[in-house]
């Protein structure tokens, strides 16, 4: 992902309403700001009329919502969030019905990311949705350390890991009907699977993001990993990042 984690950092008020924060109970408005203000945030989240000042824009993850759950409803579905963060996806399921939620990561919340859990944490708290959490690696996921899922998702990770496939191979095992993966795309004049391989700097001056696959590549992989029908959307025209539903 590109870093722009070093920007300044503020709360945005155009949307505040105090009485609709104040009357969830947790923290009164100018307390709850501070909390929001003092913390770095990779989504946006609305507390309800106050809205964190994410890098992912609110209107941005809604879209990217719309375009996850349309073709893949929730409602009633056990959801497993794989690479959770600040959690705006794991919520979305949870408003949008599903019952169960579980939202998992480590590289952001103890591990060596730049991100960490405070987001996640003053939004389950504040926000009162019924969500699990798990603080674990995506190679420690498998049905013994977390169970099955109807639906799990597996966005903005991919291209983050050195070894993608073993990933993909590793989270279909948990998948009862879909698996939802969003990631950055490279190599798209290629008509055949392939992947760009990043060993330094290359992508966005990120260390940490290492492939570039195109579409038929992830599509492929998932096929192999054991997915019957998979579909690509693309996330904004033109853009080099898409999202894949793979049914099994």
């Amino acid at each position: 992902m590109i870093d722009l984690l070093d920007i300044p950092h503020k709360v945005t008020n155009d949307c505040y309403n105090r009485s609709e924060i104040m009357s969830q109970g947790v923290l009164s408005g100018d307390d709850l700001a501070a909390e929001i203000a003092a913390i770095r945030w990779f989504h946006s989240i609305d507390f309800g009329g106050l809205v964190s000042s994410g890098k992912v824009p609110l209107d941005t993850l809604k879209h990217n919502a719309t375009l996850m759950f349309d073709k893949c409803p929730v409602a009633g579905k056990t959801v497993l969030d794989v690479g959770a963060w600040d959690g705006f996806f794991s919520f979305e399921a949870k408003r949008r019905g599903a019952s169960r939620v579980l939202a998992t990561d480590h590289w952001c919340w103890s591990g060596p990311g730049k991100g960490t859990k405070a987001g996640f944490d003053l939004a389950k708290k504040h926000l009162r949705l019924d969500i699990e959490e798990k603080d674990i690696d995506v190679l420690q996921l498998s049905p013994d350390t977390v169970g099955l899922f109807d639906v799990v998702i597996f966005s903005g990770v991919f291209y983050h890991l050195k070894n993608p496939m073993a990933a993909v191979e590793q989270l279909a095992q948990l998948v009862k009907e879909t698996m939802i993966v969003e990631t950055h795309l490279d190599a798209e004049d290629y008509s055949r699977p392939a992947m760009v391989f990043y060993p330094g700097l290359e992508l966005a001056g990120d260390p940490t993001s290492w492939w570039g696959p195109n579409p038929t590549c992830v599509t492929e992989m998932l096929k192999v990993a054991g997915f019957r029908t998979v579909d690509f959307t693309r996330r904004e025209p033109f853009a080099p990042r898409g999202y894949f539903h793979a049914w099994k």
